[in-house]
């Protein structure tokens, strides 16, 4: 069994992918193709944007758009403690500084009141100037923004949206990718929508940003002379081959596999809700279901049950066994546990589960049957 069935999914889309390949391999344009061109376009128009600028990979994404904002030495970007590394590091190579955000035990994204308490108390003690927010729809859900946004707004910063793990899911039809002034997202194999390699994007409405994102993502070139550089940009261009295999796998995303990762969950959240502590999914949201994360009793019963699928060939992941705050390369920051205790409930309890859109159900009735059994 597979955790996340790549092999499953290439079968189903081979004729397409291998088609796609082999054009591009024919064309010779193996960067910035056609096909990148096609990918941005489409995608623009599924999130619900005006403009996406693909790249090298999810944290490149962040990166150039807190780039975009002059995000720097003195900054301070507001982010989710309990997520992967790029969602703070992405400041930090900028010298901005992360402040690490409790989570909302729930959902798993950025509790509003944790942010709202992180921007107060940066503001009283003055050393950093607060200058965006970094929320995280981790696990597939978007974050809160109902609440973010307005907390945003109150004070003056940009929002910055790491749809990293959410690209699919939605608020009341408005689809991640969409929310806050810039938004980022990742096609490393393993996401919603992923790729054979590494891949990125950004999503902006305004044309100037779009022109921007479009020149940092190849060392700040100027649009008319490439070599006329007019600032310092990245070398972070997603290629041809990855946009060729993207194009069916947004296909097959957008016409059946959203809605099938959601029969799963159903599935499993059926046959565990009265045993373990299920995914809440808040009222007119729709998950994409980058995970499907469970809450164990404690960390010896999280231990337990992951021990008893290894026993039976189930796959299943930790995300995450700790914090952002408690990882070295946070420790200067001096961040007591006592200011993240969701982030340390989660770490020590969660537990996550095969998920993909090729999941049967008799696979979900013995990965749950190994979960519950004793």
């Amino acid at each position: 069994m597979q955790f996340r069935d790549l092999k499953a999914q290439y079968s189903a889309l081979k004729p397409e992918i291998d088609a796609g390949i082999e054009a591009v391999i024919n064309s010779s344009a193996f960067i910035l193709g056609k096909p990148v061109a096609e990918l941005e376009t489409r995608l623009a128009e599924y999130v619900g944007r005006k403009h996406c600028v693909s790249c090298g990979n999810g944290t490149d994404a962040l990166q150039l758009s807190l780039m975009i904002w002059g995000v720097g030495p003195g900054d301070a970007v507001f982010t989710s403690d309990f997520t992967y590394f790029a969602s703070a590091g992405s400041t930090s190579i900028l010298g901005g500084t992360p402040v690490l955000v409790d989570i909302d035990l729930n959902t798993f994204n950025m509790s509003p009141d944790a942010l709202e308490a992180q921007i107060q108390r940066v503001l009283r003690e003055g050393k950093l100037n607060p200058k965006a927010i970094v929320p995280v729809d981790l696990f597939g859900q978007p974050a809160d923004y109902d609440r973010i946004l307005p907390i945003a707004e109150k004070y003056g910063l940009k929002v910055l949206e790491d749809a990293a793990q959410g690209f699919g899911g939605y608020i009341r039809g408005k689809r991640a990718c969409s929310f806050g002034d810039l938004s980022a997202t990742s096609f490393f194999p393993a996401k919603p929508l992923g790729c054979y390699g590494d891949g990125g994007a950004v999503f902006t409405d305004d044309d100037e940003i779009d022109a921007r994102l479009r020149s940092l993502r190849a060392q700040g070139k100027s649009p008319a002379d490439k070599y006329d550089n007019r600032e310092i940009g990245m070398n972070s261009r997603l290629d041809s081959l990855q946009a060729a295999i993207l194009l069916p796998k947004l296909r097959a995303f957008i016409d059946y596999e959203l809605d099938a990762v959601n029969r799963a969950a159903d599935w499993y959240t059926a046959r565990l809700k009265d045993r373990v502590v299920t995914p809440t999914v808040l009222p007119g949201f729709l998950s994409s279901w980058a995970q499907y994360t469970v809450l164990l009793e404690d960390k010896a019963s999280r231990d337990a049950a992951q021990s008893r699928l290894k026993a039976r060939g189930i796959p299943s992941m930790i995300y995450y066994p700790r914090g952002l705050h408690q990882q070295e390369a946070y420790q200067w920051m001096g961040l007591e546990d006592s200011m993240y205790p969701n982030t340390l409930e989660a770490s020590r309890r969660c537990l996550s589960l095969p998920m993909h859109p090729y999941l049967k159900e008799e696979d979900v009735e013995m990965i749950c049957g190994a979960l519950l059994s004793l």
